[in-house]
């Protein structure tokens, strides 16, 4: 798969997946939010199917998710199904379980740092590693670095970060 085809499914998805939370959480609007959700569920599974790196991401953040309790609605739900359905008709690339493993675990921080981090300090450097989300995005890298992840699933994933942020900003403006 080309690379700017799978940068352009990691910005898909991290657009799509902000944009259905916010969607849900601040419009209570389940049909629009479920519909995001299935495109994120899409853009993730082609990524998951032809990447192996993508892959590991892709089953790492629903996971952490569902660790730190936060489906918290039928889109994600939805949107897991989806997910789960194409990577199962089509396959994805054999996987490290330790690999998946950090990954989990990297998302399953990130998720409860976010929740918890601003409640119990108001330190800025912890609420801004937290808000932003960068355990994800330092394991990402560091697995790039040793060779377990191409450079380029790296850069692909903080497109998909900045494309959730973009989201965010441009829900906002335009809700």
């Amino acid at each position: 798969m080309s690379y700017i085809i799978l940068a352009i499914l990691f910005i898909l998805s991290g657009f799509f997946m902000k944009y259905s939370d916010d969607l849900f959480d601040v419009n209570n609007d389940l049909k629009f939010a479920t519909i995001c959700g299935v495109l994120c569920g899409i853009a993730s599974a082609v990524a998951a199917i032809y990447d192996a790196g993508a892959a590991y991401i892709f089953i790492a953040i629903p996971i952490g998710n569902i660790l730190a309790l936060k489906v918290d609605g039928t889109h994600h739900i939805v949107t897991l199904i989806v997910f789960i359905v194409i990577c199962l008709a089509f396959g994805i690339p054999e996987l490290s379980l330790i690999v998946l493993l950090i990954c989990i675990l990297a998302a399953l921080a990130d998720e409860v740092g976010h929740e918890m981090v601003s409640k119990v300090t108001e330190n800025r450097f912890l609420n801004l590693f937290f808000e932003y989300r960068f355990v994800m995005k330092i394991v990402i890298c560091l697995l790039a670095i040793t060779g377990q992840f191409s450079i380029w699933i790296f850069v692909c994933f903080l497109l998909f970060e900045i494309f959730y942020v973009i989201a965010g900003i441009c829900f906002e403006k335009f809700n």
